[in-house]
């Protein structure tokens, strides 16, 4: 049983998930099939398993990179401070820059994300999440491409963590609360 022990409900399957990050990835190889220079920016760490998806699907050339910021700690709520732990290895300079993140949510580490790039002169900044949360948002940020919106609910797997734990889940669930108000 182990962490499945923990999970109150499967929102998607690995299945769903697969088809999903499928059509993204053709979506994503249709919009820039003309443009040089992609770069998709994945921002750690839970992001990893999606974008490792993601960049499969694509069938136009492209660049990847991470960034690791955080706004959470080990709560379950963003603090609102943006720490930067990992920059960009390369230029993004005149690049398409494409932000690949597990959830949108409060909207503040991608807000703040897009204007610190931005300033690096790239030739385009959009937004790629998995998860869309948008009755949470307190920023005015909204993702270019999304794969599913999600209910205000704790959801953790395929990348998505409590305290580090579950991301090696190959489904999203949504995690008792019982797990997390401990």
């Amino acid at each position: 049983m182990g962490m499945d022990r923990d999970i109150a409900e499967v929102l998607y399957s690995e299945e769903e998930l697969k088809r999903r990050v499928a059509a993204l990835g053709a979506q994503i190889s249709r919009d820039y099939a003309d443009k040089e220079d992609v770069v998709l920016v994945g921002i750690l760490r839970g992001s990893y398993i999606f974008l490792a998806d993601l960049s499969r699907y694509i069938t136009i050339p492209c660049r990847i990179d991470f960034m690791a910021a955080s706004s959470y700690g080990k709560g379950t709520s963003s603090s609102g401070q943006i720490e930067i732990k990992k920059d960009l290895s390369d230029s993004i300079n005149g690049a398409h820059v494409i932000l690949v993140e597990d959830i949108l949510d409060s909207g503040n580490t991608l807000d703040y994300l897009t204007k610190t790039l931005s300033v690096r002169n790239p030739a385009s900044i959009r937004i790629c999440t998995l998860l869309d949360k948008p009755e949470r948002r307190t920023k005015p940020i909204s993702a270019d491409y999304y794969g599913f919106l999600v209910p205000d609910a704790f959801v953790v797997g395929y990348g998505l963590d409590f305290a580090e734990k579950y991301r090696n889940l190959p489904y999203i669930g949504i995690l008792k609360p019982e797990v997390y108000e401990k």
